[in-house]
């Protein structure tokens, strides 16, 4: 079972030992506990913030909720850990489904049957073979720099370092983005060290996979962004969103452009990252070594 996780929602007035002070409105702030007192959410808040010299702490309107955590620093979760979990990030492929608008879906049909196969085996012993067709962006997939550059690697040349057993850094921006203000904003990403990590988008727009609506108004990462991450030095993005990239754009494609021109991974159409924690997971995403190939579905799994 995932353990329950609270947050603090409150406003604040904090003083500082050599003058002045800041105000905030709103805040919200993830805890270890439900059972901590304003006190001890005051020395949070400053941690979170790295605050030095303060005088004091004041919280107003002090509320705490259940709410899943959204990465605050100095926050370590309390809770048992004692049995590991491994949370499936993929959706299934099966005949005929739609990735993404206007690709073609697989096709599955058998090369051999079981009740041909008894002809070619032992008495009692049978097996399936069968072919699949499709388009290497199926279900969740894994782009390589070759899918946006000629003389980009491919699927082959992908270093397992940047596919397997990444610390995993989630963030949950459910609420984070709306119909008019899709992108997502470097500024959002700031508030960590993500370097070596694989950077997981969760926009909550898994739920519309399968559906017209899933190609329309999705949420996507800004190209400002894209250049963030690539500065920070990430070894992989993921997002559960139909693209990267903003579809609605007139075919530009800046996350793509820029990631992939670094050498990073990107795994879209995810699904449950909202079963993750912010920090702590242990991301794999692994295609088939393909030569000349440069996308190509993953089974992708974390490691909680």
């Amino acid at each position: 079972m995932t353990p329950t996780e609270y947050r603090a929602h409150f406003g604040f007035d904090i003083a500082f030992a050599n003058g002045g002070g800041i105000h905030g409105d709103g805040f919200r702030l993830d805890l270890p506990s439900a059972d901590l007192d304003a006190d001890a959410i005051g020395a949070l808040l400053v941690h979170h913030l790295g605050l030095a010299l303060v005088e004091s702490v004041v919280l107003r309107d002090l509320e705490i909720v259940v709410e899943q955590h959204r990465g605050s620093r100095g926050v370590e979760v309390e809770a048992a850990r004692t049995d590991r979990r491994i949370v499936d990030l993929s959706h299934p492929i099966h005949a005929g489904l739609i990735t993404y608008p206007g690709l073609p879906a697989p096709e599955i049909t058998p090369f051999l049957t079981r009740a041909d196969s008894r002809a070619k085996y032992a008495p009692g012993t049978e097996f399936a073979m069968d072919v699949i067709t499709m388009i290497g962006n199926t279900g969740t997939y894994v782009d390589s720099p070759f899918h946006r550059y000629a003389d980009g690697g491919d699927l082959s040349s992908l270093p397992l370092e940047r596919l397997v057993d990444l610390p995993a850094e989630v963030f949950h921006l459910t609420d984070a983005w709306t119909p008019e203000r899709r992108g997502i904003a470097a500024a959002t990403l700031a508030d960590r060290d993500l370097r070596g990590a694989a950077v997981l988008l969760h926009t909550g727009w898994d739920r519309l996979f399968g559906t017209p609506e899933y190609g329309r108004g999705a949420p996507f990462l800004t190209g400002s962004a894209a250049q963030f991450l690539v500065d920070a030095g990430v070894a992989l993005v993921g997002i559960d969103s139909v693209n990267i990239d903003d579809t609605e754009s007139g075919g530009e494609r800046p996350a793509h452009t820029i990631l992939l021109a670094a050498g990073i991974p990107v795994v879209e159409h995810l699904a449950h990252l909202g079963d993750l924690p912010a920090r702590g997971s242990r991301f794999t995403a692994a295609p088939p070594a393909v030569a000349g190939f440069g996308t190509f579905p993953v089974r992708a799994h974390a490691l909680v």
